[in-house]
């Protein structure tokens, strides 16, 4: 054998896949999208383990509905019904011991808005979105939102958002206020958060992009810190949306952003930065397809990223998302032409041990012939 070839092949991870374990199977009659779908595991005190599942449309009207949630205290091999087990704490633990959760709050009617003139509108999934300063809007549509674990309940928080270039917009009739991404604790402390949407003033062409944000005193407030933002010379695409953080073991920070045209599904990019979110290099492509991606780093050194429709694909990295394996598939694609018939793609990623960990995502045409949630346990060793 070749020995750079030998190499190669030594450096690729061995993967052991679980089986998928049945977290809920949606009513019968139910295919439609955007309900019993975007499943989210999050880690709870004790070891236990929650899922959420949407089950409402998926719509901006939808924003600040319940979602179904899901107990396993036994590392996802078994799961049951709990809407309580959301009452405790879940999600981001801080140093200072509290949990923090970005919030969805309900988006506000537009028509009670005392909007200022529209700068511009967009179109996607054929649904116009119309473009406003957020400066020039009223305080309280400047804010973002979160929940914060403190004492033995979730408290309510919310604070301005600074941000003399950002854009908000209204669809639907509707103007949500949401901050979506992933945040990071670092080592000191400092919390990191890489979120969406984001619209730039300075673009001609509203393409979405994404924000980066830092925050010194635990997520009660928040400076934005840098932006990555769709080039304007690629105008194949809506922008960036749906981006995956992930802390590096050199302390890089790692993006992986999704794209979308509206009528069918883009690559994904990925973008570095060594300051901490203030500039990042110069997003580049490396898949062909790919929805919310998921990064995780393990203990092992083994960078784990998930993505979807179509189906559900895993990737392993061992140098710090420069090269990754061939896609593992956990749902089966019969036909790539219809990315959506086969799962939502959404999925969710939770570590186990410094080599193990779980993910859940949707599975529309399972053997059980109901629009299902599954989990899967994940063992990767890092090539030698």
């Amino acid at each position: 054998m070749n020995f750079l070839l030998f190499l190669m092949l030594a450096a690729e991870p061995r993967v052991e896949m679980g089986e998928p374990r049945l977290v809920v199977a949606g009513p019968a009659d139910e295919h439609r999208w955007g309900r019993w779908q975007f499943p989210v595991l999050e880690a709870a005190p004790g070891g236990k383990l929650l899922l959420f599942v949407h089950v409402e449309q998926d719509s901006a009207a939808s924003y600040g509905k319940a979602r179904k949630t899901y107990l396993s205290g036994d590392q996802g091999k078994t799961w049951r019904e709990d809407p309580q087990a959301a009452n405790g704490a879940f999600g981001l633990k801080l140093k200072n011991g509290d949990w923090l959760r970005t919030d969805t709050v309900a988006a506000t009617p537009a028509a009670s808005i005392p909007l200022p003139k529209q700068v511009a509108e967009r179109v996607s999934y054929k649904t116009p979105f119309q473009l406003y300063l957020m400066r020039e809007l009223p305080e309280s549509m400047r804010r973002i939102f979160f929940q914060r674990y403190q004492g033995g309940a979730w408290k309510p928080e919310s604070q301005i958002l600074d941000d003399a270039h950002a854009l908000r917009y209204v669809t639907g009739g509707l103007m949500p206020q949401i901050w979506w991404g992933d945040m990071k604790v670092l080592k000191d402390g400092t919390l990191l958060a890489l979120t969406y949407p984001y619209y730039h003033d300075s673009q001609p062409v509203p393409f979405t992009s994404s924000a980066s944000y830092m925050s010194k005193d635990h997520g009660r407030s928040w400076a934005k810190t840098g932006h990555i933002l769709y080039d304007e010379a690629d105008r194949r695409r809506d922008g960036f949306t749906e981006p995956a953080l992930e802390v590096l073991p050199d302390g890089r920070l790692l993006a992986v952003l999704r794209t979308t045209d509206g009528n069918g599904i883009g690559p994904m990019y990925r973008s570095w930065s060594a300051d901490q979110g203030k500039t990042w290099s110069r997003p580049e492509v490396f898949t062909e397809t790919g929805v919310l991606p998921r990064l995780l780093q393990l203990a092992n050194g083994v960078l784990v990223l998930s993505s979807g429709r179509p189906g559900v694909d895993l990737r392993f990295s061992h140098d710090a998302g420069k090269t990754w394996t061939k896609p593992h598939t956990l749902v089966p694609v019969p036909d790539p032409s219809k990315p959506q018939a086969d799962s939502c793609g959404y999925t969710s990623l939770l570590p186990l041990g410094k080599d193990r960990f779980l993910i859940t995502y949707s599975w529309f045409t399972p053997p059980t012939g109901r629009k299902s949630i599954y989990v899967r346990e994940v063992k990767v060793t890092a090539g030698r």
